[in-house]
Order: C-alpha cells, then structure tokens, then sequence
C-alpha cells in the first residue's frame, strides 16, 4: 500500500502539472500589456492594463512566453487590419513590446503632408474634436488639437497632435511597405516613436505581431505611480475598466 503522504505528494504533483499548463494555454490566448508611454493617447492612456488576444493574428515565435520555441512563420495566421491596436516585438532587437496602430499594409505608400496622413495618394478623412486636455513636459495642463481620424476601409479613431501641423514629423518621405510587413503609428502623432523612424522602428515583420489590444482590464492614474500604491483604491480610473479598445 502506497504511504498517505506519498499519495498526497502526487496529487500535489498533479495539480500543480494542470494548473501549469492551464496557465500556459491560457498566456497563448490572451495575455496581459501595460501602457508606460502616451504615444497612444487618448485611445490608451499611461497605467491603463490591457489584454491582447494573441490568437487575433496566430501564433509565431514571439507568441510564447520565455522563449520556449523558435520557429520560422505562423501558425493558423490572420493578416491584421488596418485600424488595428497591435502589440509587436521591436524589430532591430526582436525583445521590446511596442504597441501602435496598423496603418500601413503590405504594399501600400505612406505619407504625411502637413500633418495629414496620405495612404496610396488619398489624404485620409480628419474631422476636428474639442480640444484635448492633458498635462505638458511639466505636468501644467494644456489643451492639444484633436481629431477623429477615418482610414481607407471605414474604422475611425482619435488622434491628438501636441504640435498642431507644424510638428516634427508633419511632413515625410513616402514610405512604401515591404512585403510581408506593416506601417504602424501611434495615436499621439508629436509624442510617438514608430514606423516613421525608419532606424529605430521601421517596418514591421508579420511574425514580429504579437496580437491586438481588445479591452482594458485595470487602469491606475499615472499620477499615482508604483511607489504610492497606498492610493489604492483612490488610484483606480474606474471609468476605463472593462473598456474595449477602438
């Protein structure tokens, strides 16, 4: 007859064996990103946490937690939508999580003229919103433009742009995609670092896509920060929770 506390420890065993690979599968389907930057403002703001549907564009090397594969491609692939909030892995060091929008796809020729994004030669439509309000370089509150932005297959989101026309990137070569890959930007077109520097971004591989932000699961008032966790519930934007992501 087996000993009580042998039969206990394989029990144990077994358990730990299934809650491990449950949790596995379940960082296969989904897995959670927080937001440290304002690049995609107002869409994600700095302390928001989001979940990414990593199954939205299948699976590639980057879609398993700590490396355990390496493999070439993916598995069960859907191409991203132009409109999309995808997480990817910096290409020049395939470790960095990014997150911006797909707005260039395979193929395509992109552009800004003063400050208005051109896709294949057609300016996209930009209806003007209220004005925006945030918090400059020194935390002062400021009042930026603000639009609705319309891209060629009918999904709008907002776009803020600290500079107004004449920011830095408002006017650019005309980027043409590579095969393969995607153009992305990010929401806060003055404060973003994305597809239009070619050295530090550029590109994006499709197996560098890591999936597409769905909805916000916490969000905490970047005001607040990791050292005043005491603020705690006060810290809590709860209007965001459970807000999907357009």
């Amino acid at each position: 007859m087996r000993p009580a506390g042998r039969t206990f420890e394989i029990v144990l065993i077994g358990a730990a064996t299934i809650v491990g690979i449950a949790l596995l599968s379940l960082r296969l389907v989904f897995q959670p990103f927080n937001i440290p930057s304002q690049s995609e403002v107002p869409a994600l703001l700095v302390g928001d946490y989001v979940l990414v549907s990593k199954l939205a564009y299948g699976l590639s090397k980057y879609s398993f937690p700590f490396g355990l594969t390496n493999f070439e491609g993916r598995i069960m692939a859907s191409e991203p939508q132009r409109g999309d909030l995808a997480v990817f892995k910096l290409p020049k060091d395939g470790k960095t999580d990014f997150i911006k929008r797909v707005i260039g796809l395979p193929g395509d020729r992109i552009q800004m003229i003063d400050a208005r994004l051109y896709i294949n030669g057609q300016e996209t439509q930009r209806t003007p919103l209220p004005p925006y309000r945030m918090s400059d370089n020194f935390g002062r509150p400021v009042d930026v433009p603000h639009y609705t932005e319309t891209l060629p297959n009918g999904v709008s989101h907002e776009i803020i742009q600290r500079n107004g026309d004449s920011g830095y990137w408002s006017n650019t070569q005309v980027y043409t995609v590579p095969p393969g890959h995607y153009f992305m930007m990010g929401d806060n077109r003055d404060n973003s670092l994305d597809s239009r520097t070619l050295r530090d971004v550029g590109y994006v591989p499709f197996d560098n896509l890591e999936g597409r932000a769905e909805v916000i699961f916490l969000s905490l008032d970047e005001n607040a920060g990791a050292s005043r966790s005491w603020n705690w519930p006060w810290s809590v934007r709860w209007d965001r929770i459970f807000q999907r992501i357009k």
